[in-house]
């Protein structure tokens, strides 16, 4: 049997209202969390029992709704910089079932206001906005993350570009690439942290706080 045939047999089943906001995506053009990606990450919070969860880069609102549909108990802080992804995520969250679980704000992630947020503790973080800040979003909100607690990094393969000589990267994204790779091997060398990689979907960090 394939890989992908295997990756089929355990994949999560998704509801049409899932399916509905894949196919907004992709007619958008708005990057959202790849299946195998989703799959595993949702089964990691799932053995660490996480019950609250601060997420950087809402979007349309697709990781956030997945990550409370998985868990009931489960709260999500989500935050989303661009206006019209916001409301998007706004109008998929009110049609969910799952709206009181989730609390969007509307606001730069490295501006805003903690004191703003419903919970200033949480059991994990799940990074998934732009990619050449992740150290800054790693800095300002690690310190949110209980000990014992998990931090979540994708896209860190960025469609492939980190896996290449930097001479092969288009310029314009040249130092993106260099600050993922820095933001790895600082995540890698951290004595705070236990991080393991995933080569799955679009590459998933996992970081461990100690």
């Amino acid at each position: 049997m394939k890989t992908d045939d295997f990756q089929q047999l355990f994949s999560l089943p998704r509801t049409a209202f899932f399916h509905e906001m894949e196919q907004y995506a992709d007619l958008h053009h708005v990057p959202i969390m790849r299946l195998e990606g989703m799959d595993t990450l949702l089964h990691l919070l799932q053995l660490q029992n996480a019950q609250t969860v601060f997420e950087v880069g809402a979007a349309i609102g697709y990781s956030a709704l997945r990550m409370a549909a998985a868990n009931p108990k489960r709260t999500i802080t989500t935050i989303e910089r661009d206006a019209d992804r916001y409301e998007t995520a706004n109008q998929f969250i009110a049609k969910s079932e799952h709206a009181q679980q989730i609390s969007l704000f509307h606001a730069d992630a490295l501006e805003m206001d903690l004191s703003e947020f419903p919970e200033q503790s949480f059991d994990a973080l799940f990074i998934d906005a732009a990619k050449g800040q992740y150290q800054l979003f790693f800095d300002r909100y690690a310190p949110l993350v209980k000990s014992g607690g998990v931090i979540y990094s994708d896209n860190i393969f960025l469609n492939g570009l980190t896996q290449v000589p930097i001479e092969q990267v288009p310029r314009r994204k040249r130092t993106m690439v260099r600050k993922l790779h820095l933001f790895a091997e600082h995540l890698r060398t951290n004595p705070d942290y236990d991080s393991q990689f995933y080569p799955i979907g679009d590459g998933l960090l996992v970081s461990i706080k100690r």
